[in-house]
């Protein structure tokens, strides 16, 4: 959730400091600050509630400067978003200074302690007792002190610290929410997520569990929470830093839907034999064999995430005919799931450092079960973790709500299934030829809708006072229901359900009236017969509406005129394999949703309440 940065090198700090935050402020945050040792060895803080521009504004009137700090933008957990709570915090004499990502989940029992030994608190959040506990185990060394207080601490935690008495130097430390750390020509840089650093530096690595590391101007240090020397793999970052920026668009969301086209063919390329018709999954410390004797897959993800792995679910059921079961990350292990070495258990994650996804996923291991990651972060925890890796080439995603992450997943989760159905000795050559092809073609499909953009713009007019959303489907359409109701959820606080279409008499029909508009995914693949049976029951859930006097916006296949005749709205899109037609179904609800949300004046990239990348349980 929170952002942090810092730096160490020849170049002043608070401007590149700076300039990190504001490269995370997707990440959602409701007060910043900064510190930096000052040439007089004075540690400068400088802290402002609400958005960045008043810390800049601080900065402005009570300017800071040295070469090396740490800076913060804050989600308020405990104490209220105020700029005494903003981090950093200080301890009792000012001579030492934290960040923290997390939550320090033994902190009331720790303060009472440190107040018994004379500590003296100014502040209502967990992360002032850090800086207190360094402060008691100083004794000459920072890492030592950091390391020692690290190791009282109960919870999840991400945090950096300097201190005026051992100068020149940052230390890090990580125990769940992640640090990257970043090697620049003769800098280093700390910071919660890549795009912060990356307009400095490509040479990166993730901090582990238990992981801490010192920063100072001649390089990087690693130990674990006990003292001993550990080493972490560089990775060369290949996103451009021009992805992260606008690029032009009014909006990160806008400009990240119209990258869909590259993200899926990305995400594509060199995993598949396009002559060949079969599947290659690098990265794989799982064999062919053992892909082959597995008798069930478990799918565990959040969010929107788990919309994939939902459509996931029908992708390798049909594919490659086993067993698939999806579950959030937030209640897998609390249910005692049953799991064991005969299962594939594959995690979603557009970070790869989601608590629950990643909670689970170790569940999974604990029980004998190989995992299998789906990531657009290369390097992140869950990478790490899994057995098998299969890495979204989305680019950097910055906008809140998902939009690239979400196709790339569909279509990594598509190349998992065709695999899974070749090694299974389900899918022919021929079958797996004619889904290649279909799935290269997708990239220019979806083009073909992008360039319809004004067709959303319009129906945002007539649809953006409405106060309630129902979105239906069936089979693997429904998750996409779901998530084109999630997508307006979250940008334009409108309340929308998604639900099966098949479930209308259960309870739904009662909801509907002329005010509510009702968008129904009504495609179709022409060459299946289940898709046309499906097809012809969703024209029975249209008609049910219409007879309520609801209003339907339909989406539906190029050519299509039967549903025209019952819809208020059509939105097109181009056809192709029943199993694909997800990927492209879900742009129109992402573009629908965005147009609504910027006309009623909404923050698009960063909704209220949420952050993009949830850290904590």
């Amino acid at each position: 959730m929170c952002g942090i940065v810092g730096y160490i090198g020849p170049r002043p700090a608070v401007p590149i400091i700076l300039d990190g935050l504001k490269r995370l402020e997707y990440r959602g945050y409701d007060s910043a600050g900064l510190a930096v040792l000052e040439k007089s060895n004075g540690l400068g803080v400088r802290r402002a509630q609400g958005k960045l521009r008043n810390l800049e504004d601080a900065l402005r009137l009570n300017p800071v400067d040295g070469p090396y700090g740490i800076g913060h933008t804050r989600w308020a957990t405990h104490g209220r978003p105020t700029e005494e709570n903003a981090h950093p915090h200080k301890d009792c004499h000012g001579d030492i200074v934290v960040v923290h990502n997390g939550i320090v989940e033994n902190y009331l029992a720790l303060k009472h302690q440190l107040l018994e030994e004379g500590h003296k608190f100014v502040t209502e959040t967990d992360t002032e007792i850090i800086a207190h506990l360094v402060e008691k185990y100083y004794e000459g060394n920072l890492e030592n002190a950091v390391r020692d207080a690290v190791r009282q601490l109960s919870g999840v935690f991400a945090l950096s610290v300097i201190s005026r008495k051992d100068p020149n130097k940052i230390v890090a430390a990580r125990s769940g929410p992640p640090v990257v750390i970043g090697l620049g020509d003769g800098e280093y840089f700390v910071a919660s997520d890549v795009p912060a650093i990356l307009s400095h530096t490509r040479d990166m690595f993730f901090l582990a569990d238990g992981d801490i590391a010192v920063l100072t101007k001649d390089g990087v240090h690693l130990t674990d929470f006990n003292g001993r020397a550990v080493k972490r793999q560089v990775s060369h970052i290949l996103w451009d830093p021009i992805m992260a920026e606008k690029g032009g668009y009014k909006h990160f969301m806008l400009k990240e839907i119209f990258e869909q086209p590259r993200a899926v063919r990305d995400t594509t390329l060199g995993r598949v034999g396009q002559e060949s018709g079969r599947v290659f999954l690098d990265e794989m410390d799982i064999s062919p064999r053992e892909f082959k004797e597995f008798r069930q897959v478990r799918i565990v993800a959040c969010g929107t995430s788990w919309h994939a792995a939902t459509a996931g679910k029908f992708m390798i059921e049909r594919l490659a005919r086993i067993p698939c079961e999806v579950d959030y990350g937030s209640e897998f292990r609390y249910r005692d799931p049953l799991v064991g070495r005969d299962t594939l258990t594959i995690v979603i994650s557009q970070s790869g450092e989601t608590a629950d996804t990643l909670a689970a996923q170790r569940e999974a291991k604990h029980r004998g079960s190989k995992t299998l990651a789906i990531c657009n972060v290369v390097g992140s925890m869950i990478t790490r973790e899994a057995a098998g890796t299969l890495i979204t080439h989305a680019g950097p995603e910055i906008g809140v709500a998902s939009t690239k992450a979400f196709t790339g997943q569909l279509t990594a989760l598509f190349l998992v299934a065709m695999y899974l159905g070749q090694v299974r000795e389900i899918l022919s050559q021929q079958a797996s030829l004619t889904l290649v092809q279909k799935l290269l073609h997708v990239p220019s499909l979806l083009e073909d809708i992008l360039r319809h953009d004004a067709i959303y713009e319009d129906l945002a007019k007539t649809l953006s006072r409405a106060s309630d959303f129902l979105y239906l489907g069936r089979g693997i359409h429904f998750p996409i229901a779901l998530e084109g109701a999630l997508k307006l959820k979250e940008i334009s606080y409108i309340h929308a359900e998604g639900y099966p279409a098949g479930e209308m008499k259960h309870g739904p029909n009662a909801l509907i009236d002329d005010k509510l508009p009702t968008v129904v995914i009504a495609t179709r693949d022409p060459e299946d017969e289940q898709s046309r049976i499906i097809y012809e029951k969703t024209l029975s859930n249209i008609q049910e509406v219409k007879a309520r006097e609801g209003i339907v916006v339909a989406v539906a296949c190029e050519g299509d005129d039967e549903v025209a005749k019952m819809a208020d709205h059509v939105i097109r899109i181009g056809t192709t394999h029943d199993l694909l037609l997800p990927i492209l179904e879900v742009v129109p609800l992402q573009l629908l949703a965005y147009h609504i949300a910027v006309r009623r004046g909404c923050d698009v990239d960063q909704p209220r309440n949420l952050a993009k990348s949830v850290t904590v349980e």
